[in-house]
């Protein structure tokens, strides 16, 4: 097999790329509804299913739950710099999603690819060894 070519018989990759794409979805399209898709396939599969995916799993709702925190974090430096109406809002709001939105995305746009290609990821600073 050429070095250019994808295995796509690797046990677990299907259930890898399902994780990294529901965690794109949850980041991107479809917040909340792509998390709970992620969450069912978590307990579906995390005891079963093969190592490469279970890492892809594991990374992925980690990474999930961070980045609700960090959301979290963001609406409470809104409020505590004056709440919605405050200028300060927005300089929030952009520091916010040009740091740690696009970073999430980013290392999710990573996961995904290490998953199609059927190899294991770890998402720097946040992800479960």
């Amino acid at each position: 097999m050429a070095s250019s070519e994808l295995d796509f018989n690797i046990p677990g990759r299907e259930i890898a790329v399902a994780a990294e794409a529901l965690y794109l979805a949850n980041l991107m399209i479809v917040p909340g509804i792509a998390f709970i898709a992620l969450l069912a396939l978590w307990f579906r599969e995390h005891r079963r299913a093969p190592e490469l995916a279970r890492g892809h799993l594991s990374q992925t709702v980690a990474a999930s739950l961070w980045a609700g925190v960090l959301l979290v974090v963001a609406n409470g430096a809104i409020i505590l710099a004056g709440g919605y109406g405050s200028p300060a809002t927005w300089v929030i709001v952009i520091l916010y999603f040009t740091t740690c939105h696009s970073t999430l995305i980013f290392c999710g746009a990573i996961g995904l690819a290490k998953a199609l290609a059927g190899k294991p990821f770890r998402f720097p600073l946040i992800g479960p060894r």
